[in-house]
């Protein structure tokens, strides 16, 4: 589809923006290019669509659930009970609510690790979005489940997927698969240019556990496998040092902030944001999941991660608005190899349009500044990702059924198995 964007404002200037296909072809003034769709951009800003960096869809179904608990204890006692009896079926709806959550608040594509791949990927192909699709990896240190889990994987691999979703592997953690699992996945990801997507460093019994069982801290025990490279994407990386950051930095290792489930499972907050961004590291940000999140709203997550470095460090001048909308758009798109995240010619037609005429908006001096510390997802009126119009005027198609569905499907999944 061709699609015409006209006088919308773009770094406080109005401009056109030509959109051919999947790609962004044009940005300029007094654009006249034949198109299918012609949008009015009057009183609308437009940014790059956002990435979420890390999360896990089809947990939307335990939003609330087992709320105020420490990550131990909510994984033990009130998520994996639950997960073992999840269907296909619940999944594909718990990740279509996801995707509408992401729409609604001007996501266009994330990174995502949970288990039964074919349903959220059937979800995601449906819903339009881009996505990085994680076939997540267990072993409990069993040679058993370790064959099972290869097994999927071959499945998941081969399954068909769009030009919109990569696929990548996603062992859970370092307490959940072995040392030879994870080097069974670096292996078979080195082998087909896959990513790779991992949880690490997430709690302090996390690292003093490494410490106990493997004698070094999470970093240094991946360091010892030889699984650092360019193409891990850690998750969350709150128990780091100085010689562990550069130990990331040199071997090209990408890193998500997670600071809502952080905070929420008082996992800790001391990010080190500043140091990873000296070292050279690629960091972005991620809601995780909904059940620990509570949201799936990248803006949330890209205030308060703003907001939780400038605490704790005493220092209001650690990221700034730009750096946290650039965590969210052109950082996270670059950890996931993906030519998004920039509104210029040649770059994936991954957009939002924002309304200004929102009150977060006025007084309108620093719009980057509002965006990140002033609005709510409500702010994004239209979506487009990949070239193909997912939301405008904020309606989007479905919406209503997948909703009731999903709640259906929840309310079902803890009835019958509390």
């Amino acid at each position: 589809m061709r699609i015409l964007i006209k006088n919308v404002q773009l770094n406080r200037h109005p401009v056109d923006i030509f959109i051919d296909g999947r790609f962004i072809v044009r940005v300029g003034n007094d654009l006249y290019e034949e198109a299918e769709r012609v949008i009015d951009g009057s009183g609308k800003a437009v940014v790059p669509g956002f990435v979420n960096g890390h999360t896990h869809s089809a947990m939307t179904l335990f939003r609330g659930f087992g709320d105020d608990l420490p990550l131990e204890k909510w994984l033990n006692e009130k998520i994996w009970p639950y997960e073992k009896h999840l269907s296909e079926e619940d999944v594909y709806w718990g990740t279509k609510l996801a995707c509408v959550e992401m729409i609604k608040t001007g996501t266009t594509c994330f990174n995502d690790m949970y288990m039964h791949y074919p349903p959220v990927l059937r979800a995601v192909e449906e819903m339009g979005l881009r996505a990085v699709l994680g076939s997540t990896v267990f072993d409990f240190f069993r040679d058993d489940i370790a064959g099972q889990a290869r097994q999927q994987v071959a499945k998941d691999s081969v399954l068909p997927r769009s030009g919109r979703i990569s696929f990548s592997l996603a062992p859970h953690a370092i307490y959940t698969v072995s040392g030879a699992t994870l080097r069974w996945v670096d292996d078979s990801a080195k082998a087909n240019g896959w990513l790779v997507h991992l949880h690490l460093a997430e709690t302090q019994t996390e690292y003093n556990n490494s410490v106990k069982n493997f004698g070094l801290s999470p970093v240094r025990y991946l360091n010892r496998l030889k699984l650092l490279s360019p193409r891990l994407i850690l998750a969350h990386c709150l128990y780091v040092d100085e010689e562990e950051i550069r130990m990331l930095a040199d071997h090209g290792v990408r890193v998500v902030h997670n600071p809502n489930s952080n905070l929420k499972l008082g996992s800790g907050h001391a990010f080190k944001y500043r140091e990873m961004k000296a070292a050279g590291i690629l960091t972005a940000i991620g809601t995780d999941g909904a059940a620990t999140s509570n949201n799936l709203n990248m803006l949330e997550a890209a205030k308060i991660a703003a907001l939780l470095q400038k605490g704790w460090r005493n220092d209001p001048t650690v990221m700034p608005a730009g750096e946290a909308l650039q965590c969210i758009t052109e950082n996270g798109a670059a950890i996931l190899n993906i030519h998004a995240g920039k509104i210029e010619a040649g770059y994936l037609a991954d957009l939002c349009l924002i309304d200004l005429r929102s009150s977060a908006f006025t007084p309108g001096f620093n719009f980057v500044s509002n965006l990140i510390y002033a609005t709510y997802g409500n702010c994004v009126d239209t979506v487009i990702c990949d070239g193909n119009i997912l939301m405008e005027n904020r309606s989007l198609k479905g919406e209503d059924e997948i909703v009731e569905q999903a709640g259906k499907t929840a309310d079902k999944l803890i009835k019958n198995h509390g």
